[in-house]
């Protein structure tokens, strides 16, 4: 295969890679990919519409959950392109202009949803800790105001990104390994020295979800030890019981290697298989944005009951 010799010129393109070794499997493999995204492109639409069209979910809860099914859509339609097209049409091409707009989406998005986790643990820890002031500390326009705090946080650290990739030229195999790109991976391919490259992108990571995930954990420490203070254990396990739909969003969000295993995994597990890089990077794209609102519509009574009265409509 050629390789990419200049980032400036139109017909330099990169190549995309499906399930390396069952490329005759990939019009099977976008069955189920299909159907994920059928999943949670409806299941994140309609908790938007259920938190939209009822005036009494209007409070900060359930602002944050709109905001994370929003980014999560985001997520989806950023992605949807390249892996369908791998898959179902065996479309491998893309430009790298075209690359660096998907990896300038994805990560922000990746960093956006973090900080949504992070605000929805604030929430928790407010509510739980100081339950008298919830109403006075989460007000509506601050909680719009913490959000595009942190909306404005994720594309201003990630903006630069594109075009420090932009200023490289490419001499090496343009092959990808995966169905879409990400800056981890692009940057290795160019025939020029990345340090810079290496340094900022770990930087952002540490300084985003790797600094949302610690503030994560230090708000359940202290969620923990309010709650085990309470003297009744019913009462314990009820307050507990609020973090739950959390608790699974966050590890949906952090384990896989959707966030930080995957900034490490790719840094420093250089033995890890390519299989595991391409099949586990792929589901666990996918299976977050699917299952959040699942898990949510599930766990919230309030979401719970509509969507049973949406139902029976």
């Amino acid at each position: 295969m050629s390789a990419v010799n200049d980032t400036k010129s139109n017909s330099a393109v990169f190549l995309l890679t499906g399930i390396p070794g069952q490329e005759l499997l990939h019009p099977w493999i976008s069955i189920p990919f299909c159907l994920m995204y059928v999943i949670s492109i409806v299941g994140n639409s309609f908790i938007l519409f259920i938190i939209k069209s009822d005036p009494n979910l209007h409070e900060p809860m359930y602002i944050f959950l709109s905001m994370l099914a929003i980014t999560d859509l985001g997520l989806l339609l950023a992605t949807i392109p390249t892996i369908l097209g791998v898959f179902l049409l065996n479309s491998r091409d893309i430009s790298l202009d075209a690359c660096f707009a998907q990896i300038f989406f994805i990560h922000s998005l990746q960093c956006i949803e973090s900080s949504v986790l992070l605000l929805m643990a604030f929430d928790r820890f407010v509510a739980i800790c100081n339950p008298l002031r919830y109403t006075s500390i989460l007000t509506l326009s601050r909680v719009g105001k913490l959000g595009l705090v942190f909306v404005l946080r994720s594309v201003t650290l990630i903006f630069p990104l594109p075009f420090l990739l932009k200023r490289y030229q490419y001499c090496r195999a343009n092959v990808l390994s995966h169905s879409y790109c990400l800056h981890q991976e692009v940057m290795k391919m160019a025939c020029s020295d990345i340090t810079v490259n290496n340094i900022y992108g770990l930087t952002v990571a540490i300084s985003t979800m790797g600094l949302d995930s610690l503030l994560i954990f230090l708000s359940y420490v202290r969620i923990l030890k309010t709650a085990l203070s309470v003297a009744s254990y019913a009462e314990c396990l009820r307050t507990l019981n609020t973090c739950v739909s959390h608790l699974c969003a966050v590890l949906l969000f952090y384990i896989p290697e959707i966030g930080l295993f995957s900034v490490l995994t790719y840094r420093f597990g250089h033995h890890v298989a390519l299989h595991f890089h391409v099949l586990f990077a792929n589901v666990c794209l996918l299976v977050p944005p699917m299952l959040n609102p699942i898990i949510f519509g599930v766990r919230t009574k309030q979401i719970r009951d509509r969507l049973l009265r949406h139902s029976k409509l």
